[in-house]
């Protein structure tokens, strides 16, 4: 691996927040299945549905599951907006976690060096969708991570989540909002959404609201592995990388609407 890529991860660093961090987790009620349907090592891709608006639950609970399971040890790295990565003091402990920069050199430094890479290729777009759309898989056809996949040959784990995004109602995305004012272009944030959630009420996306205890389930589903049938130069082939797409999020959405039907009630799960 690229030495100068993950390399401020800090196993010692995990052990010490990780109670912090499963206390947090705690207050979802998660539950994390597959586990043994992982392989045995990198490098592989984990892709996940992003959920849970501004401070999105979802991986926090997907990672200290990890942690208990296999270890602090493995190397796992999540790929995470420039913009939260540049915060004061907050990105440098988010790099000791294990957070990376997204971008095609890092990401392929992280899975040719035998890595393990968590990405939500849906990032703002799918993470701000509305209340209504919260039991869809939404990546906004982003197809980077098919070709990632494909480039490198590492098998791709889908990582279906339900219930994070009822922790947070998103009302609006704000596209046309973010655009107005500049964000695509100043920070690469293309939505700026209104939520509804407490203490404040209804409130644009940049201001936190409390989580809604909502119950949240995740599932790892078996890995799908393009490289038995398309070699690295298919990653330039847009038919095939479209191809791949379809069948990544139309295994998750099976799965999602599977897991979505298991639970009564929104919340309470």
């Amino acid at each position: 691996m690229d030495t100068r890529v993950g390399s401020a991860r800090d196993p010692a660093f995990l052990r010490a927040v990780r109670p912090i961090l499963e206390l947090y987790a705690s207050y979802f009620r998660p539950e994390v299945r597959g586990f043994e349907r992982l392989p045995q090592g990198g490098p592989f891709l984990v892709v996940g549905n992003h959920s849970g608006g501004q401070t999105p639950p979802d991986l926090p609970v997907l990672l200290t599951a990890w942690w208990r399971e296999r270890g602090v040890d493995e190397p796992v790295y999540a790929l995470f907006h420039s913009f939260f990565l540049g915060l004061p003091r907050v990105g440098p402990l988010m790099e000791r976690a294990g957070a990376v920069e997204a971008g095609r050199d890092a990401a392929e430094a992280i899975l040719r060096g035998g890595g393990i890479l968590i990405d939500y290729p849906g990032g703002d777009y799918e993470v701000f969708r509305p209340w209504w759309e919260r039991n869809r898989i939404e990546f906004g056809d982003r197809l980077g991570f098919v070709r990632l996949a494909l480039r490198t040959q590492v098998p791709i784990v889908p990582a279906v989540s339900v219930g994070a995004h009822e922790t947070v109602i998103v009302l609006a995305r704000g596209e046309r909002v973010a655009k107005r004012l500049g964000f695509d272009r100043m920070f690469r944030i293309k939505v700026w959404p209104l939520v509804l959630g407490p203490p404040l009420g209804i409130v644009p996306g940049g201001i936190p609201t409390w989580p809604l205890p909502a119950k949240i389930t995740v599932e790892l589903c078996e890995p799908i592995d393009w490289s038995s049938r398309y070699g690295p130069e298919a990653s330039e082939d847009e038919v095939i990388v479209r191809r791949c797409y379809e069948e990544l999020t139309n295994t998750m959405q099976a799965t999602l609407d599977r897991l979505a039907a298991e639970r009564r009630f929104p919340i309470l799960g």
